[in-house]
């Protein structure tokens, strides 16, 4: 991999690393969950349309609209607002550790969907060590106080699973990022009236502000600007392996910034789902999970 390759992949695991921190400070400190996901989507949508206009009118959409609304309401619409409300209860932490087992539920969602692709014994031996890992994090939260955070993360888990799924099998064709500026679009006007009825009483601290911005712009607009730039010059399947080290770097962002805590178990269970997660996508296209 180039020089300029390794500098995308390093800045692509701090920036889509760091989203659950800034989350955590903008609820923490009051804002509410359609606040966060329209201030994070007009944002991204701000920066990214106007590049998208470049490519001219989406004359795509018509026949595409279907897929292209499914893919935002498992990418966008339902996971960023029920990140943001679990982060109500849980740290930074325990959700970045959690929402690593999504190429792990990538490859079930495959088999559940009729996928013909055949497991390896190593790749099945990678499923089973991934989810003792997700058993081993979950399980004290679901018998604890936080059942329903846990169970929000686990979905939006699922959620991230199926999203690449439906961008391979019905929006191959479709520019990468038109189709992101109008996903960002779409969600922003669906979360405009909740968020406007959500607005806080007060001006938002500059720490909790800066969350919101940095959501918008840097974990948004940058990062999939980024992401793209990073496909173009190492390819599809070697850009993705970015999401291994994410859950590393919100650990490190919520431990070292906000003092967040972190367990031996939570380590071991990280350890465990790091380890099924690459025998589970071995051989296998890491864009598909």
């Amino acid at each position: 991999m180039t020089r300029r390759g390794w500098l995308l992949f390093a800045a692509m695991s701090v920036i889509w690393g760091v989203p659950y921190l800034m989350i955590k400070v903008a609820v923490d400190g009051g804002i509410s969950v359609p606040m966060v996901v329209f201030a994070r989507t007009a944002l991204g949508a701000l920066v990214l349309l106007p590049l998208a206009l470049r490519h001219g009118p989406p004359v795509w959409l018509r026949d595409h609209w279907k897929p292209l609304v499914a893919f935002s309401a498992f990418e966008i619409l339902g996971p960023w607002a029920l990140l943001a409300r679990a982060e109500q209860d849980l740290s930074s932490s325990m959700t970045g550790l959690l929402i690593a087992a999504v190429p792990i539920i990538g490859v079930v969602v495959s088999r559940l969907i009729g996928d013909d692709e055949r497991l390896s014994p190593t790749r099945w031996l990678g499923l089973g060590v991934g989810l003792v890992g997700v058993t081993v994090l979950a399980l004290p939260g679901l018998g604890g106080d936080s059942p329903r955070a846990i169970v929000e993360v686990l979905v939006v888990a699922v959620c991230y699973a199926i999203a690449p799924l439906i961008m391979a099998r019905k929006l191959n064709d479709v520019p990468a990022l038109p189709m992101t500026a109008v996903c960002l679009s779409l969600a922003a006007a669906v979360y405009a009236i909740p968020a406007a009825l959500t607005w806080p009483d007060e001006v938002p601290s500059l720490e909790v502000t800066a969350s919101l911005i940095g959501l918008g712009l840097l974990c948004t607009a940058l990062a999939f600007l980024f992401f793209f730039a990073l496909i173009r010059e190492v390819g599809t399947s070697r850009a993705m392996v970015f999401t291994y080290v994410n859950p590393a770097v919100a650990v490190v962002a919520g431990v070292l910034l906000l003092g967040e805590t972190l367990t031996a178990s939570m380590a071991a269970a990280f350890g465990l789902i790091l380890c099924g997660c690459v025998l589970a996508t071995s051989g296998r296209r890491l864009s598909e999970a």
